[in-house]
Formats: C-alpha cells, sequence, structure tokens
C-alpha cells in the first residue's frame, strides 16, 4: 500500500511539472504571437514607403538612421525567425498535452486502485 502511495505522490509530481511546462509554453506562443503581429504591422509600414522615406532604428535612447533595404530585410528574417518559433512551440504544445494526457490516466488508476484497497472487503462464503 505505502509503495502505490509513493507511486501516486511522484506521478502527481511529475504531473504538476507537465502542467507548469505547458502554461510556460502557452505564455511563450502568446509573446510569440504579439511579436508576429508587431512584425507584420511593421512589415506593411515598410511596404507603403517610398525610396524617398527615411527610416530610423531605435538604438538605446538614440534614433540612427537605417538604409530601407536593410531595415526591409530586418524584418523580413524576424518573421521568418519567430514563425519557425511558433512552429517549435506548437510542437512543444502537443507533446506536452500527450505526456499530460497519459500522466492523468495513470493518476485515475493508481488512485482507483488505492480507493479499492481500502475498501473493507465483504467476508466470504465459506461453505
Amino acid at each position: 500500500m505505502e509503495a502505490l502511495q509513493l507511486r501516486l505522490q511522484t506521478t502527481t509530481q511529475e504531473f504538476q511539472k507537465l502542467q507548469a511546462d505547458l502554461s510556460a509554453s502557452v505564455e511563450a506562443r502568446q509573446r510569440l504571437d504579439a511579436q508576429l503581429t508587431e512584425n507584420e504591422a511593421v512589415k506593411k509600414e515598410f511596404d507603403i514607403l517610398t525610396p524617398d522615406n527615411v527610416v530610423y532604428k531605435l538604438v538605446g535612447p538614440v534614433l540612427v538612421k537605417e538604409e530601407q533595404d536593410e531595415a526591409k530585410s530586418n524584418v523580413g528574417k524576424r518573421l521568418e525567425f519567430i514563425k519557425s518559433e511558433i512552429k517549435r512551440v506548437e510542437g512543444q504544445l502537443k507533446e506536452i498535452g500527450v505526456k499530460t494526457e497519459k500522466k492523468k490516466v495513470e493518476l485515475v488508476e493508481l488512485q482507483t486502485t488505492i480507493q479499492q484497497q481500502q475498501q473493507p472487503q465483504p467476508p466470504g462464503i465459506t461453505a
């Protein structure tokens, strides 16, 4: 019985860690979504620039002039990176979801086994 209790405790801790990992991955996915939206808005603004427009980049507290082509290229690379990170995080979310579901089933099985062992057994019929 003690072995089952210990296994239940360990499995519960593993389940809680998976839930924390899932939560962290969801937060990372949300941050990436925000970055994606922001960078797509910048790209749209760049698309309407004329060659005469000047682009500035914020470096610390100072605005520094930057070439349009370089700025557009940087935003494009950033968008590619963010999209690849989103795919990676979505893969993590899927993997963690599967592991969490398996742990949940394992927990239910352990709890059921423990409850069955704790119930008093009916007296046997003797012949």
